[in-house]
C-alpha cells in the first residue's frame, strides 16, 4: 500500500519519541556512499526501507548497476528506481530527469538531449556529494544543485540553479525526462505526453530485466512546482520542438534505443524548481495517484524529515556501546545494517501479473547471495518484513509455479545454483516466523523444487532431477531431455541441492511429516558422491598444496572427470566461472571453497578431511593462500567454520582480519558487489559477534567488536544483550575465556534464535590467548553426522601459507564477465 506523508509523519512522531527517550542515534553512523566506487555497485540515494522509489543521480560509469558512482564518471540523469549492489547489467534507472539553467541563445535545440551528449554537462566533484538515509544531494560543476528524497512510490527532486552572472543571459531552466534506463534496454513503442498548460509529463515504456528473462512495462507521472511554465514539448535524438506534445518512439535499428522524451521550460530559475515523479507497473494514472497521495504539497523538508525518521526507527533495534571504539568501525557496522534494508523491494499493489491479497516483494537479486546472511539479519531486526517476503515467495510459487532463486522487475531471474529459496523458507520456519504464512503451501513449494523438473530450469527449480534421483549427483555432461539450462556447475549444484534437501527435511520435521523428513535427510547426503578421496591439488607452478581429497565432477557412467581444485579461485584469472556455456563445474567459487559447503554435516566433512586438525589446516590454507575471496558470498561461512572443529578462537581471528582489512567506511571500501546488502550483513553479523548458519537455528559466537551489543526484538520487545568483559579496543584480547548465558556458565560455542526472541544475556570474558572454551564435542554446533577424532587441539593461530601465494586483490571479480558472456551471447 502507498505510504502517504501523513502516515509517515505519524511514524516520524513515534520515532521522535523513541529518540527522546534514547539519545543514541544510529543514523549518525550511516554512510550510504560506502561502496559507491570500486565495484561495490551500491544504491547510495534516497529511499525508504524496501521502498519502490529510489532516487539518485545516474552516471555513465561501467559500474553503474546501482545508478551513482564516485569513480570520475559523469552524471547523465536523475532517476527514481534502482536496485542495490548487483552484478550483471545495470538495473532500472528508468525515465531519467536532467536539468539545464538555460539553453544557449534561448534555442532549445542547443540544449543536449541524448544521454551520451548531456554527460558533458554532468561533471561533478566528489566533495560536492552528500547522502544520508532518505536524502541525496549533489551539485554539478555547472552550478546546478539536485536534492532528492522519497516516499514509498514517489520521489521529490529539488533543483536549484546558479544565479545569473552580469554577462550571462537570464536563466530559463529546462528540465527533460527521457524514455531510457541505465542499461539502454528500452524496447519498441515507448510513449510520452506533456501537458502544455501544467507541464505534467506522463508516459510508459517496455524494458528488459537486468539478470533475467522476459520484459516489463513501467509507467510514470511527473509534475513541477516553483516556477511558471514557459513552454514544453518533446525531443527525438538531438532535436526538440515546442509544437509537439505527444510521442511514440521505436527502439531504432542500431542496437541502441533512439533517444526520446519530453521537456518543460520555465520562465525563471530564481527559486528552486521542485519535481515530483512516481512510477507504477499498473498505469500512468496509478503513478499520478501515488504522487498526489504521498507528496500532496511538494514539501521537500517534510518529506525528507519523514523519510529520515522512518530510517531511524527501522535502525533502532540494534544499539552498541560506542565507548573506546573508533568511529570508523561504528560507521562500518551501522552502514552494513542499513544496506540490508534497501532490497528486496515491496511492490505490494504494483504487481499486474496476478491478483492476490498477499504481499509482493521484488528484487530478490539474487537469493543465492541473500540467503547466507542478509535475510537472516532481517529475521532478527525486521521479522515482519521477512514474513512478508516469505509470503510473497510462496505466492509467487502459487501463480508462477515455482519459488524463484532470483527475481527482479516482475521477471524471472537466472538461477545461479540450487533452489535456495528452500533455505530462506527453512530459515524462517526454524526461527518461528508464522504470521499469515501458509506453511502447507510453503512445504508444497519446496517439495516441488526437489521433485519436478521445469522445462526451463535457467530461471526456476532444479535441473537434472532424473540423474539426481538415480545417481545421487548431477553428472557433468548430463543427459537431460526433460528440462533445459546451462549445462555447467555440476559440482556446485550437487552440493547446493544436497543442502536444499536438508532444509526441506527441516520443514518436514517441524510439520510432523516424518516420511518426508527421512527421505530428504537421506538425499541431503548426496554431496558425498562427488568426494574423490585421492584427488590432489597442485599449484600451477607444480607445487603440491599438500592436501588430498576434493570434490570432483562425475559422468553418467559414474567415472570421474577432472576440474583443477584451484580453478575459479581468487588467484585464477583465466577460468570462466559464471553462467557462461563454457563455465566450470563450480559457480563463482573454487572446489577448494565449495569443499566446505556442507553446512548441515560438518562433522562428516571433518572426518573425510582427516579429522579436526586436518580440517583446520585445510581451512587455514584456504584463507592464508589467497584462494578464497571475501568479496563473494561462498566465503562468508568459511570464516566461522573453525567452530565446528572446536576452534572458535580461529573464527574470531579471521573475522578481525577481514574487518577492517577488506571492509572500510569509504566509497571504495567494499571488496566486491554488495549484492543487495550481502556484504553489509556479513560485516554486521561479524561485528555483532553472532554469525548464522542459514537454514538452521544456529548462530556461531565470537566476541563483538564493541563492549556491548543490545538487540531489541521488534515483535517480543525483549532485548538480547552480548557483553564483553575485559574488552580491548586494540583487539588483541579477542579470545573467549569463559561465558555465561543469563548468569549461568555457558560452554557451547553457539546459541539459537531464542537468544533474540527471549532477550537473553550472553557475557563473554576475553583474553589474549586461545582457551578451552567452546572446544569440547558437546560444545560444538549441531551436525547431521557424529563428531569424531576430537582428542587434541587442532591447528594453530599462525598463518601457514607461503607469503608469495597471498595476494590481497579483487582479481576474482574479473572472472564473472558481462551478462552477455554469462548467457553465451
Amino acid at each position: 500500500m502507498a505510504l502517504p506523508v501523513l502516515l509517515i509523519a505519524c511514524w516520524s512522531a513515534l520515532a521522535g519519541q523513541v529518540l527522546a527517550r534514547n539519545t543514541f542515534d544510529p543514523l549518525a553512523y550511516v554512510d550510504p556512499l560506502i561502496g559507491a566506487s570500486n565495484g561495490g555497485n551500491v544504491f547510495p540515494g534516497a529511499s525508504l526501507p524496501y521502498g519502490m522509489a529510489k532516487a539518485v543521480a545516474d552516471t555513465d560509469s561501467g559500474s553503474r548497476q546501482g545508478g551513482f558512482t564516485m569513480d570520475g564518471a559523469a552524471v547523465t540523469g536523475f532517476s527514481t528506481m534502482h536496485d542495490s549492489g548487483t552484478g550483471g547489467n545495470p538495473s532500472l534507472g528508468n525515465f531519467a530527469l536532467f536539468a539545464y539553467t538555460s539553453c544557449p541563445g534561448g534555442d532549445i535545440n542547443r540544449c543536449a538531449f541524448p544521454k551520451k551528449t548531456r554527460a558533458a554537462f554532468g561533471r561533478f566533484r566528489n566533495s560536492n556529494v552528500s547522502a544520508k538515509p532518505g536524502t541525496f544531494d549533489i551539485t554539478l560543476n555547472s552550478g546546478i544543485r539536485a536534492e532528492m528524497t522519497t516516499t514509498h512510490h514517489a520521489s521529490l527532486f529539488r533543483f536549484t540553479f546558479p544565479s545569473d552572472g552580469a554577462d550571462e543571459e537570464p536563466a530559463r531552466p529546462l528540465i527533460l525526462q527521457d524514455l531510457t534506463d541505465l542499461a539502454d534496454s528500452r524496447q519498441d513503442n515507448a510513449t510520452v505526453a506533456v501537458d502544455p498548460k501544467t507541464g505534467r509529463i506522463t508516459g510508459s515504456a517496455r524494458f528488459l530485466p537486468s539478470f533475467g528473462a522476459g520484459t516489463f512495462v513501467l509507467h510514470f507521472c511527473t509534475d513541477f512546482k516553483g516556477a511558471e511554465v514557459a513552454d514544453s514539448g518533446v525531443f527525438v535524438n538531438s532535436r526538440a520542438s515546442t509544437e509537439v506534445h505527444n510521442l511514440t518512439i521505436s527502439r531504432s535499428i542500431n542496437g541502441y534505443p533512439l533517444p526520446g522524451g519530453a521537456f518543460v521550460r520555465f520562465n525563471s530559475g530564481a527559486e528552486p524548481i521542485l519535481v515530483r515523479t512516481a512510477t507504477s507497473f499498473i498505469s500512468a494514472e496509478r503513478a499520478c495517484e501515488h504522487a498526489e497521495k504521498e507528496i500532496p504539497d511538494f514539501d521537500f523538508t517534510a518529506v525528507s524529515k519523514a523519510a529520515t525518521d522512518v530510517w531511524r526507527a527501522k535502525m533502532s533495534p540494534i544499539k552498541v556501546s560506542t565507548k573506546q571504539v573508533n568511529s570508523s568501525l561504528l560507521t562500518n557496522f551501522y552502514s552494513g545494517i542499513y544496506r540490508t534494508i534497501i532490497n528486496p523491494q515491496n511492490y505490494t499493489g504494483e504487481n499486474p501479473l496476478w491478483s492476490s491479497k498477499e504481499p509482493y516483494f521484488d528484487s530478490f537479486y539474487c537469493i543465492w547471495d541473500q540467503f547466507r546472511s542478509q535475510l537472516p539479519l532481517l529475521t532478527i531486526t525486521d521479522p515482519t518484513a521477512v514474513t512478508g517476503m516469505v509470503r510473497s515467495l510462496i505466492d509467487t510459487y502459487r501463480h508462477v509455479g515455482w519459488l524463484p532463486d532470483c527475481r527482479m522487475s516482475l521477471s524471472k531471474g537466472y538461477t545461479q545454483g540450487g533452489s535456495n529459496a528452500d533455505v530462506v523458507l527453512a530459515d524462517a520456519h526454524v526461527k518461528g516466523l508464522r504470521e499469515g504464512i501458509n506453511w502447507d503451501d510453503g512445504f508444497a513449494a519446496v517439495v516441488k523444487d526437489a521433485e519436478v523438473e521445469p522445462y526451463d530450469w535457467c530461471c526456476e527449480g532444479r535441473g537434472g532431477l532424473d540423474s539426481w534421483k538415480s545417481l545421487g549427483y548431477i553428472p557433468v555432461q548430463d543427459f537431460d531431455y526433460k528440462g533445459f539450462g546451462t549445462m555447467t556447475r555440476s559440482i556446485s549444484r550437487t552440493l547446493e541441492y544436497a543442502y536444499n534437501d536438508y532444509c526441506i527435511a527441516q520443514i518436514a520435521a517441524a510439520l510432523g511429516k516424518s516420511a518426508e523428513k527421512e527421505k530428504y535427510l537421506e538425499s541431503s547426503g548426496n554431496w558425498q558422491n562427488l568426494f574423490k578421496e585421492d584427488q590432489t591439488s597442485i599449484w600451477w607452478n607444480g607445487t603440491d598444496t599438500g592436501f588430498t581429497g576434493f570434490f570432483q565432477p562425475r559422468y553418467l557412467n559414474k567415472t570421474w572427470g577432472f576440474q583443477d581444485p584451484l580453478n575459479c579461485s581468487n588467484l585464477d584469472t583465466a577460468s570462466v566461472c559464471s553462467l557462461q556455456n563454457t563455465g566450470r563445474e563450480t559457480f563463482e567459487s573454487s572446489i577448494w571453497e565449495y569443499g566446505f559447503f556442507v553446512p548441515h554435516d560438518q562433522a562428516t566433512l571433518i572426518s573425510l578431511y582427516g579429522g579436526p586438525a586436518a580440517f583446520v589446516s585445510r581451512l587455514d590454507y584456504l584463507h592464508d593462500s589467497g584462494i578464497t575471496y571475501i568479496g563473494n558470498e561462498p566465503s562468508f561461512l568459511t570464516v566461522f567454520q573453525y567452530h565446528y572443529a572446536g576452534r572458535p578462537a580461529l573464527s574470531a581471528r579471521r573475522a578481525h582480519f577481514y574487518i577492517p582489512a577488506f571492509f572500510s567506511p569509504t566509497p571504495g571500501g567494499l571488496p566486491g558487489n554488495d549484492d543487495s546488502g550481502a556484504m553489509g550483513s556479513f560485516v554486521a553479523f561479524s561485528m555483532m559477534g553472532l554469525f548464522p548458519n542459514p537454514g538452521q537455528n544456529v548462530y556461531l559466537i565470537t566476541p563483538p567488536f564493541f563492549e556491548s551489543v543490545n538487540i531489541t526484538h521488534p515483535l517480543t520487545h525483549r532485548t538480547a544483550r552480548i557483553r564483553n568483559v575485559n574488552f580491548d579496543p586494540t583487539y588483541k584480547a579477542i579470545y573467549i575465556q569463559s561465558a555465561t548465558l543469563d548468569g549461568k556458565l555457558y560452554t557451547k560455542n553457539w546459541v539459537d534464535h531464542s537468544f533474540f526472541t527471549e532477550g537473553k544475556e550472553l557475557v563473554l570474558t576475553l583474553g589474549r590467548n586461545e582457551s578451552a572454551w567452546g572446544t569440547k564435542v558437546e560444545d560444538l554446533p549441531p551436525s547431521l553426522g557424529a563428531y569424531e577424532g576430537f582428542t587434541k587441539r587442532s591447528g594453530s593461530l599462525r598463518r601457514t601459507a607461503a607469503p608469495d601465494l597471498w595476494r590481497k586483490t579483487a582479481a576474482f571479480k574479473g572472472q564473472f564477465g558481462s551478462l552477455e558472456e554469462s548467457l553465451g551471447m
